[in-house]
């Protein structure tokens, strides 16, 4: 994978080998993607300041996220369907992560269960969690995350309604793919791609099958999920989610000062600044655009994350320049995976490391404490 320099070749990678719905599932933004744009030209419109002359030579990519040692200031990001870009992709995933000495974040839209990541792995890593209508089904999946010994659970609060993507529409995206002329040609075309998936544990939702007799059907899981997305959800469900899970909760959607401060009250040990990759609301504020107000109203309070566009090392260090403490990342370890399944995601994590590390040295920094807005030179 050492041919891969960036990002953007293990896009181009992933798109040559993973079949068309699912590269369009994990890229497309909701409605005219306005949002989605949007998080990725507002970073890249944030100037870093060059310095020259410093002493540079002792520096270090290392931090701590929720008081736990990293060894950069990323985590990888809940991805539903991480196992359609490369079978039994969310093991490798979190392998890839765990070697790199960062999080890695299990989405309950996963192919893999909890129990299978868990019996794959060595380490703890983090759990993310929809609230659904059967109340009963999440206190489920808490009780399984706790048993996984998982080290954080990300409770997503953006996701009461579901907002459209054309692009999942057109390709009528089900897991497995539908039986359509179109999809078939397209996955005859990667064999290798056919190959790992038919060879994982998995071909359908992993948390979700076998909830209820008959699940196992994707035509009804699907249609289930469909109708569990929760309208009602409220503050007192992310108090009744914190009774119950005994570790850290990190709350993640939050894109506005009000909410940022209500997520302080609840209790939660930090925040994710994100509009869920410009999945839901589309016209809302890019993550960077939010996360300065975010920072100056609470961030004495909870620690605060920033989720959005991070496709880069200098992506990496804009965030952290306004005040977030770490990342998350979701597309760019998918084009990893796409690519090249755990060395792929491996590379992703090491090319943003080595392109923050080079970053910090023409900042003249040498500390991830030391990025704050002196590095910037214009919004």
């Amino acid at each position: 994978m050492k041919n891969m320099t960036c990002i953007e070749d293990l896009r181009q990678a992933a798109h040559r080998k993973v079949p068309r719905a699912f590269i369009d599932y994990a890229e497309a933004g909701s409605y005219a993607e306005q949002t989605l744009r949007a998080n990725r030209s507002d970073l890249e419109h944030i100037k870093l300041r060059q310095r020259i002359l410093c002493d540079v030579a002792d520096r270090s990519t290392k931090t701590t996220i929720l008081g736990e040692p990293v060894a950069l200031p990323l985590a990888l990001a809940p991805i539903g369907l991480c196992g359609m870009q490369r079978g039994d992709g969310e093991i490798m995933a979190c392998r890839a992560a765990h070697e790199a000495g960062i999080p890695f974040t299990l989405s309950t839209m996963s192919i893999c269960s909890i129990e299978d990541v868990a019996a794959a792995v060595d380490k703890p890593f983090w759990f993310q969690l929809y609230v659904m209508k059967d109340r009963g089904y999440i206190r489920s999946l808490i009780e399984r995350a706790a048993a996984a010994k998982c080290s954080a659970l990300v409770l997503t609060v953006d996701l009461q309604v579901i907002g459209q993507r054309h692009q999942d529409i057109r390709n009528g995206m089900t897991v497995p793919p539908q039986v359509r002329i179109k999809n078939l040609i397209d996955i005859a075309t990667k064999p290798a791609w056919a190959l790992s998936v038919l060879r994982g544990k998995r071909k359908t939702f992993g948390n979700i099958a076998g909830h209820y007799p008959g699940m196992t059907s994707v035509t009804v899981l699907s249609k289930w999920i469909s109708e569990q997305f929760d309208p009602t959800l409220s503050w007192k469900d992310v108090e009744w989610i914190k009774s119950l899970w005994p570790g850290k909760l990190i709350l993640k959607g939050i894109l506005d000062v009000e909410d940022a401060r209500a997520a302080v009250k609840s209790g939660a040990a930090a925040l994710v600044v994100s509009n869920h990759g410009g999945r839901q609301l589309d016209g809302a504020a890019s993550s960077i655009a939010m996360l300065p107000p975010i920072v100056d109203a609470v961030g004495s309070d909870i620690e605060v994350m920033f989720d959005g566009g991070i496709r880069s090392g200098q992506d990496l260090a804009r965030a952290l320049a306004l005040g977030a403490r770490s990342c998350m990342s979701g597309r760019a370890y998918i084009y990893g995976l796409g690519a090249g399944g755990q060395a792929g995601v491996a590379r992703a994590i090491e090319i943003m490391r080595n392109e923050l590390d080079v970053t910090m040295a023409l900042m003249g920094v040498r500390r991830i404490a030391d990025i704050d807005r002196h590095v910037i030179t214009s919004l």
